[in-house]
């Protein structure tokens, strides 16, 4: 179970992989990109990729690999949804509902949050995003779902359905 800590409502908020720490990540990767957007099965691989960083030979990874990370992107398709959903209660993220789905973009309030991270943990998470940026600006879309399928499993993209086009300009 995730730590939490204990509020006025004596609530608890989970610390680890909650909605704050999600959604955080995501305002993070949504700014590095800034002014592209991405639909959720993209976010959620974002998500992933940028806390993992050395799995794509990229910088040390920030967290720990674990073993069977197979289901990894299922459980983390929910909070990442969940963290998009507080970070557009914050005014952080913009929801466009297009034909195609819908793409979330970082709103210009974004770059002010993202500044403000300063622990050494907020950090190392900015100069993964952009590295991790720069690394799919590099790639076409389909490069990316290959990528995940290998590095994940096939049948985890599968199931989160074909992809929209991501990286959209809005």
């Amino acid at each position: 179970m995730a730590q939490g800590i204990t509020g006025p409502e004596a609530s608890r908020v989970p610390l680890f992989n909650g909605s704050l720490e999600t959604g955080m990540r995501a305002v993070v990767m949504l700014d590095a990109v800034h002014p592209r957007a991405f639909d959720l099965s993209h976010l959620t691989w974002l998500d992933h990729l940028v806390v993992h960083t050395a799995d794509i030979g990229g910088p040390e990874s920030l967290h720990p690999d674990i073993p069977q990370r197979t289901g990894e992107l299922l459980v983390r398709r929910r909070l990442v949804e969940n963290g998009l959903a507080l970070m557009r209660q914050l005014d952080l993220v913009d929801a466009q509902n297009l034909a195609d789905g819908i793409l979330y973009i970082a709103r210009e309030e974004a770059a002010a949050f993202v500044d403000s991270l300063r622990t050494t943990y907020g950090k190392a998470l900015k100069e993964r995003a952009a590295w991790l940026a720069d690394y799919i600006s590099q790639r076409a879309d389909s490069e990316l779902a290959d990528l995940i399928a290998t590095r994940i499993g096939r049948w985890s993209v599968e199931f989160q359905g074909e992809a929209n086009d991501p990286g959209t300009v809005l």
